[in-house]
């Protein structure tokens, strides 16, 4: 009933059919951005994610699914932290390299992987979708598929075709319905009210000026200005910098609308600079970088600046990036994250299962820790 194809370039497939089935919501899977990444070396054998994205055709050869598929020799940009497996496949004398990734490289944005548009019959092409998947990743003699960051529908989809489900944590802002700042914090309880109030003062005190600007508003040499901070912050943190200034470039011109910069001035200089991806109802904190310390700058330019553009465009959820117990205080709460597994070697795959579900009750209990120092008066929803 369907044709499953693999294609090594994302140009392979057209981008009006890709982004159709993409929707309006994940800047970070939108042909645009995957394609830049393919055309300026973020991805491909300098950095182990070679792409093999996934299209499943129909009888009239439309494309009616897909999902953006890579193979991967390492677990470096994917967040769903895997080296203990790879440990123990070594141990095992097996190798774990080369495994099926599905996923937006360097992106732990929540959303559908399996990309089906406007379909009625999601669970149908989800089904075929993954159980292709898993024929790809045995011809390709990988040790497994992974599918990171998936909805939780996708999950339920996943499992019932025998995946293992992983269970994460992230702390995301969802609306309640405020229309500005004010009425956000007026749900702060007055402690944390105050302190943010202070955070953000300290930034003004200091005669730190911030703008936010779309991409296609920004100039070539803002746009080098945030690469080379961008840069530095992975330099001090000893990781590796994946993404090209040609690729911001790029991306700046084709999804202008979809890329905001927060650029933090002193003395007329730009001292600090956040970027983000904008979807129709999700803004996605992404990448951050400072020349200069200024006290809570970090904050107004990653969090508090981000809320402001959600509650003045009409956006619904905030997530803020990876990891970050501190913004739990800021108005993130903790969210489930997911992603579902197939491993090949079935001698592993048990004890993994295992873990995961030990791991999954572990993460239960850490999210209502973390629902218990919720900053809001009451909480929401």
């Amino acid at each position: 009933m369907y044709r499953l194809r693999v294609h090594s370039s994302i140009d392979q497939l057209a981008a009006a059919d890709w982004n159709r089935l993409v929707g309006d919501d994940l800047p970070h899977l939108r042909h645009e951005f995957l394609a830049a990444m393919e055309r300026h070396g973020c991805v491909g054998e300098r950095f182990g994610w070679l792409p093999r994205h996934l299209g499943l055709y129909d009888r009239s050869e439309q494309l009616v699914a897909a999902a953006p598929c890579y193979l991967k020799f390492n677990s470096y940009g994917e967040f769903v932290f895997d080296w203990a497996w790879a440990d123990a496949y070594r141990r095992a004398g097996l190798a774990y390299y080369p495994k099926l990734v599905i996923a937006s490289p360097y992106t732990p944005a929540t959303g559908q992987r399996v990309l089906t548009g406007t379909a009625s019959n999601r669970a149908e092409l989800a089904a075929a979708l993954v159980r292709g998947s898993v024929e790809v990743a045995k011809e390709a003699g990988a040790s497994g598929v992974h599918w990171l960051f998936s909805s939780e529908q996708e999950i339920d989809w996943m499992r019932a075709e025998g995946l293992l489900p992983r269970l994460g944590c992230q702390f995301h802002w969802r609306s309640q319905g405020e229309v500005d700042v004010e009425a956000l914090l007026a749900r702060f309880s007055a402690e944390k009210r105050k302190k943010i109030k202070r955070e953000r003062r300290r930034v003004v005190e200091a005669g730190v000026r911030i703008r936010r600007l779309r991409g296609s508003e920004a100039s070539a040499e803002e746009w080098a200005i945030f690469h080379r901070l961008y840069e530095d912050t992975f330099d001090k943190r000893g990781g590796i910098p994946t993404l090209s200034l040609p690729f911001f470039r790029e991306i700046g011109a084709t999804m202008g609308e979809n890329t905001l910069l927060v650029l933090a001035e002193h003395d007329g200089e730009i001292v600090a600079a956040a970027f983000c991806l904008v979807g129709a109802r999700t803004l996605y904190g992404r990448h951050w970088g400072c020349s200069q310390a200024f006290h809570s700058l970090h904050f107004e330019a990653c969090y508090y600046q981000g809320l402001e553009h959600c509650l003045s465009h009409g956006l619904t959820g905030f997530e803020p990036g990876a990891q970050g117990e501190h913004k739990v205080a800021r108005g993130f709460l903790p969210t489930r994250t997911w992603s579902a597994h197939w491993l090949a070697e079935p001698g592993l795959r048990e004890p993994i299962g295992r873990f995961l579900a030990h791991e999954i009750e572990a993460v239960e209990d850490y999210i209502d820790e973390m629902n218990a120092r919720s900053p809001y008066r009451r909480a929401p929803g």
